[in-house]
């Protein structure tokens, strides 16, 4: 038993250290100056005239980064120019605004120094309605002049909320996302992908299964799980740690896995 009860403890530190491995330097020493530039995940809109949906997360700003991610959809209509990126911060909220913000930034650009992971990806014919339903979905999320880093509603919440109404992303949010399961009043919501359920107590304690996120267990906003399409385990503080073979990508880290882009 005090082996077992030495290795639970020493679990939050492995996280810990994984997490800190997982971190950019800027992001850390000197955030307010940090680079927002784009990686090279996203298509420059001159080139690739088709509609485009693309899901991102990178790690949060400052200590939060060490415990969670940021994540928001960048969406470009056919033969548009750039995309738009929808996203909720608590910047405006604490000067008296709304937590959801539409902009032009760069849709793969730098989280304040830290690189973003593509979690989906979403091209061709049909994508313009997809956008549409996006547009109509930001509308009315629920929470527009409220942030909480947690349980919720942050900008998880609201990324898995608008997800929640555009299926086709088949988006798998990382165990990460912390605020991502807080439904509000409800109790029972499709999960953020659209392929399975999830049960939930204003997002500190609940269960999900899906297709796509496999099975996931919800402790205080901190998620366990397993995810059987890519042999990965999904943990607190890391997000998932897989056994498939990742996608290189000039733009990223080892490991980091790069979704090939779908069609309707």
């Amino acid at each position: 038993m005090r082996r077992r009860a030495k290795w639970f403890l020493l679990l939050p530190i492995v996280l810990l250290g994984l997490a800190h491995a997982d971190r950019d330097p800027d992001s850390l020493d000197n955030w307010r100056q940090a680079s927002r530039a784009s990686v090279g995940l996203a298509p420059d809109p001159a080139v690739a005239r088709e509609p485009i949906v693309q899901v991102y997360a990178a790690r949060a700003v400052r200590w939060r980064g060490y415990f969670g991610v940021h994540t928001w959809i960048a969406a470009k209509r056919g033969n548009a120019p750039a995309f738009t990126v929808y996203e909720v911060t608590g910047f405006n909220v604490r000067r008296g605004g709304s937590a959801v913000r539409v902009s032009q930034r760069q849709a793969d650009g730098r989280w304040f120094g830290s690189s973003p992971e593509l979690l989906a990806d979403l091209r061709g014919a049909g994508v313009d309605a997809v956008i549409g339903r996006i547009e109509r979905a930001v509308g009315a999320y629920p929470y527009q002049d409220s942030y909480r880093i947690w349980p919720g509603p942050n900008s998880n919440t609201f990324t898995a909320f608008v997800l929640r109404e555009v299926p086709e992303l088949r988006a798998d949010l990382p165990a990460h996302a912390i605020g991502k399961d807080y439904l509000g009043p409800r109790v029972f919501a499709r999960s953020p992908s659209g392929t399975g359920v999830q049960v939930g107590l204003f997002g500190a304690v609940g269960v999900l299964a899906g297709l796509e996120e496999g099975l996931e267990l919800n402790v205080l906003g901190l998620t366990f799980g397993i995810d059987p399409n890519d042999l990965g385990l999904k943990l607190p503080l890391v997000g998932r740690i897989g056994f498939d073979a990742p996608l290189p990508r000039p733009c990223c880290r080892p490991g980091r896995r790069v979704p090939a882009p779908r069609s309707i």
